[in-house]
């Protein structure tokens, strides 16, 4: 890699802001990470990474790319108590109200807490003998040329003492509250246009005794919302004796942070095995409930004019419904995606990274968006495509029940290691139809009608 820059700067120290200083490392001279907090000297959950405390794993697309950025990362976080685990044979996914077939397959997940995969990342990035990091630092601004085309640096707040910290470039990784649009319109640039997606989801966590015949042997159990409740949950190896537990739904119907209704939430899901451990295992921790109110998308990439020097990625860019863990995989995506631009030297930086950081999110961002508008009373456009697509991975939900090619096909889509055309190849389509038409297929009612794109499968019996 060649040096493009002297100073690089990144506003936060989240997953995405981590991984995007990594990329710069091997451009820029000196590259310094920014962060409200102090950050601990365990592995704890601090109050810059709200969701910290819920259920988190790493999904395989993501695994791989963080690998590739720290060689070894992997064997250190299993060694600090994480577990990894192939997706599609070690964890039970739940969708369309049916659980689809388990089989080995080459996809390497990732489980532990997440203060433990952050903790890890922070750490081998800090030993790069060019990264720093200033905590307890707030940024207030940006720094710009005399025209306003070229930003410089940051305004920032260190303690109680302000002061300019100057960069070639600065890149914005301060998650969805991000003060991007504002900085850019007090600059005289367009705002960026948003879309969001009300989903009002919320959910509940809590961490219980995990017993080594639980759950077969498996190492979670992730439940997609379905009708007729469209009730969540997560249940994910956190450590050799603990379980992390996460359940919720949309627009307030929320899980209880009292015992036994937590517990009947726990029942009222398609299957049976998160209830089965919320029943009977020792709980370990206190609840933590946790409110996500809509998926955002800022389309910086349509922005005709934005200044030199700088960057947003992450979610700053764009925020998923966390119930489908993309956020992570994505943030790597990008991270790896910048580090490709750089390799093409900085000229055009901007248009050329946002327009790879779209096409590396349009993906997530339509297996999000398009399966919470599954729900009725999610508010968005449900074009043709979208209302096939829910009607057509409903059908290949209720084939994979017994198919391992269709379940790993669509675990590879999931996970962002193909492309969701994948699932519609003349080989998989013909599995699909053949799953719902030979034996062990659901009632004419429960598969949908011919023709009803916006029919659901009814929920399996747990």
């Amino acid at each position: 890699m060649r040096r493009i820059g002297e100073r690089a700067v990144v506003i936060g120290a989240s997953m995405a802001g981590l991984l995007a200083a990594r990329a710069l490392a091997d451009f820029y001279e000196t590259v310094t990470v920014l962060d409200r907090d102090a950050f601990p000297v365990a592995d704890i959950p601090r109050k810059g990474v709200p969701q910290a405390r819920h259920t988190h794993g790493l999904l395989s697309r993501g695994r791989s790319v963080i690998e590739q950025f720290f060689p070894g990362w992997t064997d250190e976080v299993v060694a600090a108590g994480g577990a990894r685990g192939d997706i599609a044979a070690d964890v039970n996914w739940v969708g369309h109200g049916v659980t689809i077939k388990n089989a080995p397959s080459d996809m390497v997940g990732l489980l532990a807490a997440r203060p433990v995969l952050d903790g890890h990342v922070r750490r081998r990035l800090l030993a790069l003998p060019n990264v720093r990091a200033i905590e307890n630092c707030t940024v207030q601004g940006l720094v710009a040329s005399a025209d306003n085309k070229v930003i410089k640096g940051v305004r920032a707040k260190i303690g109680s003492i302000e002061q300019i910290i100057d960069a070639d470039l600065v890149v914005d990784a301060s998650g969805r509250g991000s003060s991007s649009p504002a900085w850019l319109e007090g600059l005289g640039y367009a705002r960026p246009e948003e879309e969001r997606i009300e989903i009002g989801i919320g959910y509940t966590t809590r961490v219980y005794r995990r017993r080594p015949g639980d759950l077969d042997g498996k190492l979670g159990v992730v439940i997609a919302g379905s009708g007729p409740n469209w009730r969540n949950g997560a249940m994910a190896y956190q450590a050799e004796d603990r379980w992390i537990v996460s359940i919720g739904g949309f627009f307030g119907d929320h899980a209880s942070d009292e015992e036994l209704l937590f517990a009947a939430f726990a029942g009222s899901l398609p299957t049976s095995e998160i209830y089965d451990i919320v029943a009977h295992a020792e709980p370990l921790t206190d609840f933590i409930t946790y409110r996500y109110p809509a998926n955002l998308r800022r389309r910086y990439e349509n922005l005709t004019d934005f200044p030199k020097g700088y960057l947003v990625v992450g979610d700053a860019i764009c925020s998923f419904n966390p119930v489908y863990g993309q956020g992570m995989t994505v943030a790597a995506q990008e991270a790896a995606l910048l580090q490709q631009c750089l390799d093409a030297g900085d000229a055009d930086l901007a248009r050329r990274f946002f327009a790879a950081a779209r096409d590396a999110i349009d993906i997530p961002w339509d297996i999000a968006v398009g399966n919470d508008l599954r729900h009725p009373k999610v508010q968005g456009r449900r074009s043709l495509k979208v209302r096939f697509v829910n009607w057509y991975i409903g059908k290949l939900h209720l084939a994979a029940r017994h198919d391992a090619r269709l379940a790993t096909a669509f675990l590879r889509v999931a996970n962002l290691e193909a492309p969701p055309t994948l699932l519609l190849s003349p080989g998989n389509v013909l599995r699909v139809i053949r799953g719902n038409l030979g034996p062990g297929k659901t009632s004419r009612a429960a598969a949908g009608r011919p023709g009803d794109l916006s029919a659901e499968p009814r929920r399996a019996k747990a």
